[in-house]
């Protein structure tokens, strides 16, 4: 693989002819070339330069270069993955990398995206404006009306409670939050889903610490993995 490069910033994408994905390109600072991914190497052409495609899901992910980690926060011991700064100027290129972690022909069998609180409420809103599709919130306790379902859980500094409302239509639904990290959220938010009646067909977040939890009920599609 070629020498990873200094990007300029995030630019509109394009398409891997190959596989139809979503694929991203960055205008190249320094560099003229192209990563191969795979067995072929994708090019790609934007307002006449040469651009590098990548990979959403690789260790060298432009958006490594955005995100902040802050150490011993919110407690002692915790690495905080900041996203803030992604969520600042690269919001199309986020939700585009998202949509590109989906296996093809999931999106047709859903009916909403469950958003989790609080961060999934933002990629959840951007993709059903994206897609046409609706949504369910799963949100912390007491912000809700009645009637609703809740379920607790620990989570990796401290415990919380998810509720979502009951005895609403029950849809086939895509879990929708920013980062996996224990575990705890998503498994709770699985659980609570189908307390609420739903069907949940997987779980799609933007990084995934899968070292840190044991697999999951339901599919889980990512775009960066640490």
């Amino acid at each position: 693989m070629l020498a990873k490069p200094n990007f300029e910033r995030i630019y509109q994408p394009c398409y891997n002819t190959n596989d139809s994905r979503f694929i991203y390109a960055y205008r190249l600072g320094i560099y003229q070339g192209y990563f191969s991914l795979g067995t072929a190497t994708m090019q790609c052409l934007f307002s006449s330069q040469k651009v590098m495609v990548m990979s959403q899901a690789t260790a060298t992910h432009p958006f490594w270069q955005i995100i902040r980690m802050v150490p011993d926060f919110p407690k002692a011991g915790i690495d905080f993955y900041d996203i803030t700064p992604l969520l600042r100027d690269h919001v199309p290129a986020v939700i585009e990398a998202l949509l590109a972690a989906l296996p093809e022909g999931l999106l047709d069998t859903i009916d909403s995206f469950a958003a989790i609180e609080a961060r999934g409420f933002i990629f959840a809103s951007l993709l059903a404006g994206h897609t046409g599709k609706g949504i369910v919130l799963v949100r912390k306790e007491g912000k809700l009306p009645p009637p609703v379902a809740n379920k607790s859980y620990a989570l990796e500094y401290g415990k919380d409670t998810l509720e979502m409302q009951a005895n609403q239509r029950p849809d086939k639904v895509l879990l929708v939050d920013d980062i996996l990290a224990t575990g705890g959220t998503i498994r709770a938010a699985i659980e609570l889903c189908q307390l609420a009646g739903h069907d949940v067909a997987a779980a799609l977040v933007l990084l995934d610490l899968v070292d840190l939890h044991q697999p999951m009920d339901v599919p889980v599609y990512t775009v960066l993995t640490a």
